[in-house]
């Protein structure tokens, strides 16, 4: 990977994760057009989960945002995929949805999705801040402790 982009995750010594490959009956990213729409990934590394559990029960906030991050490195690697590896043919993030496994009590999802999109600024400056919705929900897969997906544009 060369280029802005890629220059930029190694001042910030962010290294992309191997793409994760989908479990069940879906793909890691489509592209419609200039779009491209990754599936929901989670806080791994390849197929180890490396945040499991829930939000205001076995993990706190600082460990729900550094698993967010992850979780957007993941988004990156497959995004990174689905443009053979040149990042900088991104425009910018339009939407990311970010689900927060957590105890009905945990109040925070919104701060601990902050994790994911401050990560998508470091990388892509302004144009990696999309539009964004975070729940907190009573369950995800494998119990892992955040999950997201999300759309991008390319440029023309």
């Amino acid at each position: 990977m060369t280029g802005q982009i890629a220059a930029r995750l190694r001042e910030r010594s962010l290294v992309l994760p191997p793409a994760h490959v989908p479990v069940d009956t879906y793909v890691g990213w489509q592209r419609l057009g200039r779009e491209i729409w990754i599936s929901g990934v989670g806080p791994t590394w390849g197929q180890s989960v490396r945040f499991s559990g829930k939000l205001g029960g076995t993990l706190k906030r600082e460990e729900g945002i550094a698993a967010a991050r992850l979780t957007a490195l993941n988004l990156l690697a497959q995004l990174s995929q689905a443009v053979d590896g040149d990042l900088d043919r991104v425009e910018r993030c339009l939407k990311l949805f970010v689900l927060v496994n957590s105890v009905p009590e945990f109040y925070e999802a919104q701060l601990v999705a902050n994790g994911a999109t401050d990560l998508l600024v470091e990388v892509f400056g302004d144009m990696g801040r999309p539009a964004r919705t975070a729940i907190s929900v009573p369950a995800l897969p494998f119990d892992i402790a955040v999950e997201a997906d999300g759309v991008f544009l390319l440029k023309d």
